[in-house]
């Protein structure tokens, strides 16, 4: 039986996530340990007894949903689980960095310092108000896109964003153009259509300026080949070359996260039997049970899910 660990994106963050692990599990406290000691503060503290706003900003959100990720693997290693055991590796948007820091591409701490840029790039990228993202369920993708381009017809921008499952996906861009793409897609059909609670207009063009800092930071970063492939979200194919990697993940600010292909390909030519979710919530694998339906699924975030491993 073939596996691959996948790891979730913004959105999946509480606050409480992690702290039974930290509690049981010495290797899942030290991850929490490093990513303070690498911001220079204690994002753990916010993380277990914040408030849940100041954990949603992006800036604080990405590098801790990533911290969350890599110590629920730190706590199944403890219980014999090995990164190897995985064929591949892919996470849904920032959780691509999670992946390639479970991957022992990237360590720990550079992944949380490329999230705390990532996301403060990203949110300073368009001033709040100006763009939006919204969610499309019922349609598909192909339908989601001539919503988008109807929408953007204007001269706007509005671009599928996500293309999460058969069923599920999200549009970007600018206000006006994303509100119009509500209200085309309920004409068209779709089950619900309604925009999302995020402080920017992720994976799209206007973007632009978030790639450019991410490019700079990504020339500078040490990324190693990992030790697993990595499914890349804007190409939903195993890469392992780091130069490649680099390119990616500077094209993932603006591209499209290609999920269902992702799935659909490790469950496919990947010869995927098996999928765990690693990290924070279970988004990730009511996605694979509605992209893929015969591929076995686990999700793994708290002291239960990795104990019951033991039975």
């Amino acid at each position: 039986m073939s596996k691959a660990f996948v790891f979730p994106g913004q959105g999946a963050q509480s606050i409480g996530m992690g702290r039974d692990l930290a509690e049981a599990y010495p290797a899942a406290r030290a991850v929490f340990e490093e990513v303070d000691e690498a911001l220079g503060e204690a994002l753990s503290a916010l993380i277990w007894e914040g408030e849940a706003e100041t954990l949603t900003l992006t800036s604080n959100a990405q590098p801790a949903l990533m911290a969350m990720s890599i110590a629920t693997l730190r706590a199944l290693g403890a219980e014999g689980v090995a990164i190897t055991d995985a064929g591949f590796v892919a996470g849904h948007s920032l959780g691509e960095y999670s992946a390639l820091a479970a991957a022992g591409a990237l360590s720990v701490t550079d992944a949380a310092r490329l999230l705390r840029l990532r996301g403060e790039a990203m949110q300073s990228a368009v001033p709040v108000g100006q763009g939006a993202m919204a969610a499309v369920l019922g349609l598909d993708f192909d339908a989601v896109t001539e919503v988008a381009a109807e929408a953007a017809a204007a001269g706007g921008v509005c671009q599928a964003a996500n293309d999460n499952d058969p069923k599920q996906v999200v549009v970007s861009g600018d206000t006006g153009s994303v509100e119009r793409a509500v209200e085309i897609a309920k004409a068209r059909g779709a089950r619900r259509a309604m925009l999302l609670p995020v402080s920017a207009p992720f994976h799209c063009a206007l973007m632009a300026p978030a790639a450019e800092a991410m490019a700079a930071a990504l020339a500078e970063a040490d990324i190693r080949a990992p030790l697993v492939p990595v499914v890349a979200n804007v190409l939903a194919r195993p890469i392992s070359d780091p130069a490649e990697i680099k390119a990616r993940l500077v094209e993932q600010v603006t591209g499209r996260v290609r999920w269902r292909e992702s799935v659909a390909w490790m469950a496919g030519e990947g010869g995927v039997t098996e999928i765990w979710e690693i990290g924070a919530g279970k988004a990730l694998t009511g996605m694979v049970r509605r992209i893929a339906p015969d591929v076995a699924t686990r999700a793994f975030g708290t002291v239960g899910d990795v104990a019951a491993l033991r039975s």
